[in-house]
């Protein structure tokens, strides 16, 4: 019996200490329980069978409503509850920013041998991303990545990601994203169209990117943050090494996951302390 709940960001982060206060159909206020550490909510009130509406508020995030049903078992499962940072549905100051990579993530993933995942990263790019004043869809991005600074955490599997079978990072050192545009998908998703510049080939690529919100940093200076995804077919850009088992399965996918998660700094430059 009781209520439980999970409170999450939208990039699925715990909310630790987010309250939770539930309140009959006449308004009044039955239960209130705070999340744990991990944003979890296991209160063992009994609650009578009926409809009830569960209010979730946290500082520095946007209060979040909704209904839930207590069956004759005096249960009522919430489940997950997405907080949005508080103004995140509001777009970031117009203007350039600049990308923090101390604060970022480029991640790449490939199925391997039809089973699993294996998960790279990049450890040196930079970027920037500039705000147009009076239309979203006018903004900007541009991004450059060290293609030698594959990480997979396997030293004989990075060397042979930066040979010629792969990345190729002797010919093409550089991968570049330069966008083309942007298209709104809704209250803060965007699909932002570019070409993307890897092993020596142009190919235009989209991505579906969420804005998380804005706020001050400790070094007085205000922060975007971003999350965006695409998948890219190896093929595309003639990447087209692979070795197949005998059942027949591919040993590495022909299409790569990338995952990142950008964090940006208001002006042209990173300051010292970033």
């Amino acid at each position: 019996m009781g209520l439980t709940a999970r409170i999450r960001t939208r990039d699925g982060w715990a909310v630790s200490h987010a309250v939770v206060t539930v309140t009959d159909m006449t308004g009044t206020q039955v239960l209130r329980a705070e999340a744990d550490a991990e944003g979890a909510v296991r209160d063992t009130t009994e609650l009578a069978p009926g409809a009830y509406t569960v209010i979730v508020t946290a500082v520095g995030y946007a209060p979040a409503a909704s209904s839930a049903i207590v069956t004759a078992s005096g249960r009522a499962e919430v489940g997950t509850v997405t907080l949005a940072r508080q103004g995140g549905t509001e777009l970031p100051p117009p203007g350039p920013w600049t990308i923090d990579p101390v604060h970022s993530s480029v991640a790449a993933i490939a199925q391997h041998l039809g089973i699993s995942s294996v998960r790279g990263r990049f450890t040196e790019f930079g970027g920037t991303v500039e705000i147009a004043p009076d239309d979203v869809t006018k903004s900007r991005v541009e991004a450059v990545i060290r293609a030698a600074s594959i990480d997979t955490g396997n030293g004989m599997r990075d060397t042979h990601l930066k040979s010629a079978d792969f990345l190729d990072v002797e010919r093409f050192p550089e991968i570049t994203y330069r966008s083309t545009g942007v298209t709104v998908a809704g209250p803060d998703r965007w699909t932002v169209h570019g070409e993307l510049s890897l092993h020596g080939v142009v190919r235009p690529v989209d991505l579906d990117l969420s804005y998380l919100g804005t706020g001050a940093d400790p070094w007085g200076g205000t922060r975007a943050a971003f999350k965006a995804t695409a998948e890219l077919r190896r093929e595309d850009f003639a990447m087209n090494y692979n070795q197949v088992l005998q059942a027949g399965i591919a040993a590495i996918g022909t299409t790569l996951r990338v995952e990142l998660d950008i964090q940006t700094v208001q002006g042209d430059s990173l300051p010292p302390a970033a």
